[in-house]
This record gives structure tokens, C-alpha cells and sequence, in this order.
């Protein structure tokens, strides 16, 4: 996924993997992999870069902050550019090192090290592309979608589209296109169409070419309404955003390799299918061997990277240093030491917000789209609440859903059942993962203290076993051992009653979901002040936490549980 990786990854972790290992005591194989590859680029760095630029007030003069090229469209016009920077700085090595080891969050996301302060993450897609040449000549049509996706409202007393539903979309007089309503797409729930005809605007008959259908000759650009009928007479909803691609390998349709275009057939995007077996047929041997392919096209996307940055700064005076040694304390080790720790904790915040918010988003996308809510409320009597889940990607406003109360009184119901259910709802997440995202099931999950206190009370509940390696013994947070394969790890900043749990599957880099990509783990600089003559060290991080991928809040599930009056977990 990460452009311009031009290296041995195998030599570079034959020479630094020993070093790492026995520096930091890091032992995992991905671990190593990444810690390597970073190493290696710093030593390329520090080899051809050995200044430092110290400006305590702006970036270093006429240099500015590290920007992507712009197009200046002359040869003259090079200084109207915005000012860039590609400056690297000075990184202290055993720092950074020091500061990877003990992050723990770089265990929850892969982590792709950057070469530079800016990188671009390249992903692509197969998309539902052009159908055959129409005989209408117009050029256009050789790529031309036959299927779109947008987001649409619907009027006020206007019944939900149905599998096969004709709809148009006006641009003046008369409707300019003739669509098919496919179905709602499984990730995001917006409407999938398929493409069947267009016109010029000043008729209603449409060119419908001898397979059936004809392609679209232009984009829908512009925010216009749907109509049930081509005069335009009746307006059923409004067309949310402009439309875009169907992408093949997260919204499937059936049919657009068989025959349902040719015998006119109607498509489904759902997985259950209530019109005729045509629609996802193959073809006849006489039919395929003379029919044209269906088009569908690659398409690959670029995004543009930036290291963005954490930094600490702690000063000791000079009579700390001189007193603390008569107790054998490196007053400067402790410093730095804190100050790892504050980046630390910071990292590791800063990811796991993200991962909680992407959890969140997918949790009200599933609701909206299937109904689903893995989340609970255990009560003793019949009764429902909302329960909070945090805030989503789109902004700070929480994400709630409305969760019916499941009765656990009586019945041979105890505290150990109770603590069972949770088990299974961490299970139903990472099976709902490996279903929506289709990369496989969940790898971690994370949770607060008396969550995790419940799972590991529970670990060895023998009447009704659940798979786990859960660690029963105290104390142990980072992290208490694995429940059907996902492991368990504990926020300690989480409060003691807070009731979320983030699921999530690790990538490979190569995936959707985030991507961890430093540029310097730790940037140490020693300083001492001139009037008092005392030390002064401060340390820097740069790294960018990136969404990689179409719908990386696939890879993530927030749930959340709540309990009634009379109801305890532990």
C-alpha cells in the first residue's frame, strides 16, 4: 500500500532484528518487521542528513512547513508556489526505540514507516464500468457506468423503492435518464441503480438499444430530484450527492457477468433474492459466444500523507542534578524517561480514539442499514434504553441507538451467564467483521477494567465453555489473553464503568482500516539554558494515523452494554 518501498525488507531484518531484539526485548515477527525497516531509513537519514535546524519560535526561515508540489503552469511562475519543506531532523535512535516498544496501540494497527515527512497510501478497486458501443455514436458510451450508486431521500408519504422499480432523473422538461432501482449497498446503505436508458431532455422516449438497455452518455453532476415517470409529473425524492461508482469487491451484484442485462433481466445488490433465477443465470453457449463483455474497470486512488506531530519538553535544574546523585539518580534519565511516557500515552490515546470512533461509525451504518445492534441492556424486567457509544468520524456528536432490555432474572440466570453473554457479543462482533469486511474475523478487542474483570472471571466457566486463553491472575492489563481468537486488551485511561467495547481486526497495510506511519518514533534534543545554565530536553514525535481504504469502519465495531437496577456484572 505504501509507495516508493524500494528496500530488502529480509536483509534489513537480518541486521537489525538482533539488535532490536536484544535492545528492547520485542520478540513478534510484525513487531520486528516494521521496527526494522524504520531503523534502516534512519540510518539512511542520519548518513546523508547529520544538521539540525532549532528555531523555538516558526519553521526554519524561507523553508516553511513540508508541502506536496503544486502546479506552477509556467516555467516563470515558480514563485507564486507555496513554500515547502523536506528538511529531516535530527532522531535519536534508542529513544524511538524505546518509545515503539512501549506503545502498546501500535498492537491494534499495522505499521507502514515512512521515509520522508510525506508519503502517499495507494489503494484501488474494481468498479462496474461501461457496457457495449451503442449505435447512437456517441464515443462516451464505450466507458460509461451501467451501474451507480448515491445516497436519495425519499418525499414524505412515498412507500420505500422496491427491487426493479423504474426511476428518472430530470435535468429539464423530461427525464434525461432511466434508472433501476438494484437494491441498498451492504456497507454504507446508500441506493444502488442500474443504468437503462437516457435521452436529450425534450422527449420522453428513450433510446433503449437492441440488448435492452443503453448506457449513460454523461454523469449526473448536479443535486436534481427523482421522478416515477419520464414526463416528470411526479416527484417521489431528491438525489443527495452526485452519484459515483459501484465498487465490485464490497457491493457484488449479481448478474453483471450473466445474462441479466441481455434477457432484461432484474438485479439484486441483496443477498436474498425474490426475482427470477435469470437475473443471476449464466449465459446459453450461443448467447455468451456472441455477446460483448460487460466492462468493469480498475481504478486507483492515491492519498496524500503528512506527518503531523507530538511534543514535550522538561527542564531540571542544575542544583536537582547535583543533589540527586548523592541517592544515585540520573536526574536527566528520569526526565527523558517521563517524557517517553508522555508520548507514549499520547500515541496510544490518539489511536485508540480513532479505532473507537471507526467502531461507532460502523456500528450506526449497520443499524441503519441491516437492523442489526449487537450492543445490550440486561434487566430484570422487560424495559429499553440508549445506549452511548461515543462519537463517530463525522464529528463530535455521539452515536447512540436504542437497545431493548434483555431479562436475565430467574431461569437458572446467574452472574456467570450474565458475564457468558458478554463473551458472545464480542464473538457476534468479530464474525460481523469478518462478514462486512470480508478480510477476515476480529483480532482485538478493547475494553475498560470492570469488563475485563468480568472475562476473566468467567474464563473458566465450565458448564457452558467458550474458547479462551483469558488470564485470570491480577494485575495483568496489556493485554489479559484471548476470547475465540481476539485478543483482549485494557484501557486503564477508560473509566471503571465504562461499558464499550472496541472490536477490531490488525491489517496487513494492505487492507482497509488504519494504518500507523511514523516518521521519527523520537526526537530528542539536549539543550542548556543560558542564563541559568540548567538542562533542558525535549522530545519529539512525527507520525501520521491514517483511514486507509474505501470504508476502513469496517475493520471496527463499537458495542456497548448497560444494566438495570438489581444488575451487576462482577
Amino acid at each position: 500500500m505504501y509507495a516508493n518501498q524500494l528496500i530488502n525488507e529480509a536483509e534489513v531484518q537480518k541486521t537489525w532484528g538482533p539488535i532490536i531484539e536484544e535492545a528492547t526485548g520485542v520478540t513478534e515477527k510484525s513487531k520486528l518487521s516494521w521496527m526494522s525497516k524504520y531503523c534502516h531509513y534512519h540510518n539512511l537519514n542520519e548518513s546523508v542528513y547529520n544538521t539540525v535546524h532549532l528555531n523555538p519560535n516558526m519553521n526554519t526561515q524561507a523553508m516553511g512547513a513540508p508541502a506536496f508540489p503544486g502546479d506552477p503552469g509556467a516555467m516563470n511562475a515558480f514563485s507564486t508556489q507555496a513554500v515547502g519543506s523536506g528538511d529531516r531532523p535530527f532522531s535519536l535512535l534508542p529513544l524511538a526505540m524505546q518509545v515503539a516498544a512501549q506503545t502498546v496501540g501500535l498492537d491494534l494497527v499495522p505499521v507502514v514507516p515512512m521515509q520522508g515527512p510525506m508519503g502517499v497510501l495507494t489503494y484501488l478497486d474494481f468498479v462496474y464500468g461501461g457496457g457495449r458501443v451503442s449505435n447512437a455514436g456517441n464515443k462516451v458510451t464505450d466507458s460509461a457506468p451501467l451501474m451507480i450508486k448515491a445516497q436519495y431521500t425519499l418525499a414524505s408519504g412515498v412507500s420505500a423503492l422496491a427491487v426493479d422499480d423504474l426511476v428518472y432523473v430530470g435535468n429539464g422538461a423530461n427525464a434525461s435518464y432511466e434508472l433501476t432501482y438494484v437494491g441498498k449497498s451492504r456497507i454504507d446503505g446508500y441506493g444502488i441503480f442500474r443504468v437503462r436508458g437516457n435521452n436529450d431532455a425534450s422527449t420522453t422516449t428513450f433510446a433503449q438499444g437492441e440488448e435492452g438497455y443503453e448506457a449513460i452518455y454523461e454523469a449526473i453532476t448536479s443535486t436534481t430530484n427523482l421522478y416515477s415517470d419520464a414526463a416528470l409529473s411526479t416527484d417521489i425524492g431528491d438525489w443527495a450527492d452526485t452519484p459515483e461508482l459501484v465498487k465490485a469487491l464490497e457491493d457484488h451484484i449479481p448478474g453483471f457477468s450473466g445474462n441479466a442485462f441481455e434477457a432484461n433481466n432484474p438485479l439484486s445488490g441483496a443477498p436474498a433474492f425474490t426475482e427470477s433465477i435469470d437475473s443471476v443465470n449464466p449465459y446459453e453457449r450461443g448467447v455468451g459466444e456472441s455477446t460483448p463483455d460487460n466492462i468493469m474497470g480498475l481504478s486507483l486512488f492515491n492519498k496524500s500523507v503528512a506527518a503531523k506531530t507530538y511534543q514535550v519538553a522538561a527542564a531540571v535544574t542544575r542544583e536537582q542534578v547535583q543533589d540527586l546523585k548523592q541517592f544515585g539518580i540520573d536526574a536527566v534519565a528520569q526526565v527523558e524517561a517521563v517524557l517517553v511516557n508522555e508520548l507514549t500515552q499520547s500515541i496510544n490515546k490518539y489511536i485508540l480514539d480513532r479505532i473507537f470512533r471507526n467502531g461507532a461509525t460502523n456500528a450506526s451504518n449497520v443499524s441503519t442499514v441491516d437492523g442489526l445492534n449487537l450492543s445490550a441492556y440486561y434487566v430484570t424486567a422487560a424495559a429499553s434504553t440508549t445506549v452511548n457509544l461515543g462519537p463517530g468520524n463525522s464529528s463530535n456528536t455521539d452515536i447512540t441507538l436504542t437497545t431493548a432490555g434483555t431479562v436475565v432474572s430467574g431461569g437458572g440466570e446467574t452472574q456467570g451467564t450474565l458475564q457468558r453473554r458478554v463473551l458472545t457479543k464480542i464473538l457476534a462482533a468479530s464474525n460481523l467483521i469478518a462478514t462486512r469486511g470480508r478480510r477476515g474475523p476480529a483480532t482485538f478487542a478493547v475494553t475498560s477494567g470492570e469488563i475485563a474483570t468480568a472475562l476473566q472471571d468467567v474464563a473458566g466457566f465450565v458448564p457452558y465453555p467458550l474458547s479462551n486463553t483469558v488470564n485470570q491472575a491480577g494485575g495483568s492489563l496489556y493485554p489479559i489473553g484471548a476470547v475465540a481468537g481476539v485478543t483482549i486488551y485494557v484501557d486503564p485511561n477508560m473509566a471503571w464503568t465504562d461499558y464499550r467495547v472496541a472490536v477490531g481486526r490488525k491489517g496487513d497495510g494492505n487492507s482497509p482500516g488504519l494504518v500507523f506511519m511514523p516518521y521519527l518514533m523520537a526526537e530528542s534534543v539536549e539543550t542548556i539554558a543560558e542564563g541559568t545554565m540548567a538542562p533542558k530536553i525535549a522530545v519529539k514525535s512525527r507520525f501520521a494515523l491514517v483511514d486507509a481504504g474505501f470504508h476502513p469502519e469496517t475493520m471496527y465495531y463499537t458495542l456497548g452494554f448497560a444494566f438495570g437496577s438489581g444488575v451487576s456484572l462482577i
